[in-house]
């Protein structure tokens, strides 16, 4: 409780900087339709559900190429499947590839901000063939905090959904691939013996889009996936702020 109630002040610090209102709207000129169902980035070949991860034997289904999904439900329920390659600028041969799949709980917060709370059995793999374990799963399961949303129309690629991570900067695009959501059962799926809560842990992936197979789409656009996101950095005041509620 103490972790949502530090999201949503930093939340509420952020909204007006970014001018979202103090209510979500469904207008022509900011959210045209709902969040519910499943959106995808770039070439779609990222979706969450089945075809993405197998929480029961901890494993992943390799997609052709990078790329992120979201799945909403309308009772609360959110799923993020996620695959991204990393360069190494001072060594081209070794680039690292995560994938990364968690689902839980979220909340349309009244100041437009999206709060995501896992069940706890989300999971990444990560490889690097220059690290020194260069192939590892790993528990991932962070709250995390999205500053602000939109959904837009375009004539021709349908609606589009933009997510603001906690520091406002935007995710790639994501675009409707159904209005129902394709998704992994809404509970959790293996047993893990969560960790101790640590509010000092925080941590970011940056991401870039294959922008060679889909440049268009991604328009080689960078994120940041937040890790414990309500305690990274949103500003002098409100990391005071939230430091203070924790």
């Amino acid at each position: 409780m103490q972790l949502l109630a530090a999201l949503a002040a930093a939340a509420a610090l952020i909204s007006p900087v970014l001018g979202q209102g103090t209510t979500i709207q469904y207008t022509p000129t900011h959210n045209i339709t709902t969040i519910y169902g499943t959106w995808a980035s770039g070439s779609k070949n990222v979706i969450t559900g089945p075809s993405f991860a197998s929480p029961n034997n901890v494993s992943f289904h390799y997609p052709a190429t990078t790329g992120m999904s979201y799945s909403f439900t309308t009772d609360g329920y959110y799923e993020i499947a996620r695959y991204r390659m990393e360069g190494n600028g001072s060594a081209p041969n070794c680039i690292t590839g995560v994938m990364n799949w968690a689902h839980g709980k979220y909340t349309l917060q009244p100041n437009g901000s999206i709060t995501m709370t896992p069940f706890g059995d989300g999971y990444q793999q990560i490889q690097d063939a220059c690290a020194a374990v260069s192939n590892f799963m790993q528990d991932y399961n962070d709250t995390e905090l999205y500053a602000q949303w939109g959904i837009s129309r375009d004539t021709t690629l349908g609606y589009i959904l933009q997510l603001y991570q906690f520091d406002g900067s935007p995710l790639p695009p994501q675009y409707q691939i159904s209005t129902s959501p394709i998704m992994l059962p809404t509970q959790p799926l293996r047993n893990v013996t969560p960790p101790p809560e640590t509010p000092s842990r925080k941590r970011s992936f940056e991401q870039e889009e294959n922008v060679q197979v889909d440049a268009a789409a991604t328009n080689g656009a960078t994120q940041i996936w937040s890790a414990n996101v309500g305690l990274a950095v949103v500003g002098g005041t409100a990391l005071a702020m939230v430091s203070a509620l924790l």
